[in-house]
């Protein structure tokens, strides 16, 4: 059982079934519209294959799930698994699996998802035939002069503050929801007994 060869066999085993895992679980979420209550959790399967085995077994789980996913529901499904979850779930366990910091952790993985959402934004922008980004920025720019107005300033905001404006809120967002990330999957891990595999902060340690 410490063999290379059974070593190597029961990790791409573990990873086809975490694989299989998260694309189903995907799937149904999205067929059932309830994917919202479970965002959360499509990561999980990439971040726990990272932390058990290597970065590489992170790498085919989450090649694994796209391939799932390409197969049973399509290019759409499988590429807005890989942006909005998939490269999280890698950045994340490759982190946690170099004992990286959780600044260093939440802000790029907070990055990549931002990324993958201004992704996802603009793949469907082509589908759809409409520039969501620029629907989007006009109605930043609406508010923020409704706002300025109100308060008595007659100054008419730039589209760089408009974009500035737009790129600070999604970096906010992502990084509030990459760290409730950090904290599900620390509770976890911890759970499992791989509190030893983990790099916490002191705070969050003391309360566990």
């Amino acid at each position: 059982m410490n063999g290379d060869v059974y070593q190597k066999t029961l990790r791409l085993v573990e990873c086809s079934m975490f694989a299989a895992l998260g694309g189903l679980t995907y799937i149904l979420s999205s067929s059932l519209a309830i994917e919202n209550y479970f965002g959360c959790f499509f990561a999980l399967p990439i971040v726990f294959s990272s932390m058990r085995w290597d970065i590489v077994a992170g790498r085919k789980t989450i090649v694994a799930t796209a391939v799932l996913l390409l197969v049973l529901a399509g290019p759409i499904k499988a590429i807005t698994y890989l942006l909005m979850h998939g490269f999280l779930g890698l950045a994340m366990g490759s982190l946690w699996r170099s004992k990286a910091s959780w600044g260093v952790s939440v802000f790029v993985s907070a990055l990549v998802r931002a990324v993958g959402a201004v992704g996802y934004v603009i793949m469907y922008s082509f589908l759809i035939r409409e520039n969501i980004l620029a629907l989007i920025t006009i109605n930043i720019h609406a508010s923020a002069t409704f706002i300025l107005s109100s308060f008595g300033f007659l100054a008419i905001p730039s589209m760089n503050v408009i974009y500035a404006i737009f790129g600070t809120l999604l970096l906010l967002n992502c990084c509030f929801f990459v760290f409730l990330l950090h904290l599900l999957y620390a509770l976890f891990f911890t759970r499992l007994g791989m509190k030893a595999s983990l790099r916490l902060p002191n705070w969050f340690a003391k309360a566990i």
